[in-house]
């Protein structure tokens, strides 16, 4: 194994009902005012949001709900959050939804704790995070792993910036997971998610680092549970078997195990990330129409790695290393394609883009010149549009 550090502090409460025991982890926790974050209504429609909050109260937490947390969750509304927290006084602030709410909670739960500073600013890297309010999450559905994880998204709707932070401080104090709460979503919205675990995982595994063979494998693992439990639970997604494995890889899909000794890759991430900042594209949806056009423009940098993937994940046995290659590639389209998921940009409905506007999302992917994107095959913005004019059919 190469060095590495591993902190992943989040304590999981897992199973059925899980979210009755959300009141006391927030005591635990050292919450006594409690701002509770949610989406655009589905925690109010299924009663979820309630619950929670009538249980904050009958012990003795007063809360204030704050929702309209958009799928790609919105730097204006973030504010208004911080705004609308301060005002109530909270010292805890609880997301109630998915990884956009969780992701925006973080936001919030920063800018409480430091309302001198424009929450953007750390998404900028203009200011450093030094503290936070203390967060908690209760996840209904199974996708992004940010119930676990270091790093937190927003789109900046002034000017269409889709952003990831990474910060201890954006690690949860708990995180209530009952698989049961997610059995009613809609499928497209479970599919999306499915694609998402898979791809923090495969954005750790694609690396040039060798010599880690319990990350590969555990990574590998990983994969092949969402593999087979992905389309049954997008078929059913009240198969509470399925849901539960799913949900369970979410979060170990980011909270850094499956990467353990090696930088991460992550290029897919942010190529699909200028897509939901300028077309607001759902992120899985994002991600699965650019994993093919990455894989086929950069399987060459190591094609050992690639056929070590097909081999161990899908089973493929094929006569020499390029061939093995190529076929884990075609089938790692083919799944997302097989639970409904887009692999190309026009399925994303986009149509087929014109050459100045993949110019423009390359130029904004590497900051207008100042990064290169990913490690596996370190990407400049000549390479990104390549990719993107791969996956422009």
């Amino acid at each position: 194994m190469k060095d590495f550090t591993f902190y992943a502090p989040t304590e999981i409460v897992f199973g059925r009902e899980a979210q009755a025991k959300t009141a006391g982890l927030v005591k635990k926790h050292g919450g006594s005012k409690v701002f509770v974050v949610y989406g655009e209504g589905s925690a109010v429609r299924s009663g979820l949001l309630a619950q929670i909050t009538g249980q904050l109260e009958c012990d003795g937490l007063p809360c204030e709900t704050y929702g309209g947390v958009k799928p790609n969750p919105l730097l204006s509304h973030a504010r208004e959050g911080v705004r609308a927290a301060l005002r109530f006084g909270a010292d805890f602030i609880l997301a109630v939804g998915g990884g956009s709410v969780i992701d925006e909670a973080k936001a919030i739960a920063h800018g409480c704790k430091n309302p001198q500073t424009d929450i953007w600013k750390f998404w900028e890297r203009e200011e450093k995070l030094n503290a936070s309010l203390p967060l908690g999450a209760v996840l209904t559905i199974a996708a992004a792993g940010s119930e676990t994880s270091e790093s937190a998204v927003l789109t900046n709707d002034e000017n269409g910036r889709k952003r990831g932070f990474s910060s201890e401080f954006n690690r949860p104090r708990f995180a209530v997971m009952n698989p049961k709460l997610a059995g009613t979503l809609p499928k497209f919205q479970i599919a999306c998610g499915v694609t998402d675990i898979m791809m923090h995982t495969l954005d750790r595994y694609f690396s040039t680092t060798d010599g880690n063979r319990t990350t590969d494998e555990l990574a590998a693992a990983l994969l092949r549970v969402v593999i087979e439990n992905g389309p049954a639970a997008v078929r059913d997604p009240a198969d509470y078997q399925a849901m539960s494995e799913i949900m369970w890889c979410g979060s170990l899909s980011h909270n850094g195990l499956s990467g353990l000794g090696r930088p991460m890759d992550f290029s897919v991430h942010q190529l699909a990330h200028e897509l939901g900042g300028r077309f607001n594209v759902s992120h899985g949806a994002g991600l699965s129409a650019m994993w093919g056009a990455w894989a086929e423009y950069c399987w060459s940098t190591d094609a050992r790695r690639f056929a070590q993937y097909a081999k161990s994940v899908w089973g493929v046995e094929e006569a020499d290393t390029e061939k093995t290659t190529l076929a884990g590639i075609e089938k790692t389209v083919q799944f997302f394609a097989s639970i409904g998921m887009p692999v190309s940009l026009s399925q994303l409905g986009l149509g087929v883009l014109p050459e100045s506007v993949i110019c423009e999302l390359a130029e904004s992917c590497v900051f207008y010149g100042k990064r290169l994107v990913g490690n596996f095959r370190p990407l400049d913005k000549e390479d990104i549009i390549k990719i993107y004019q791969l996956a422009n059919y």
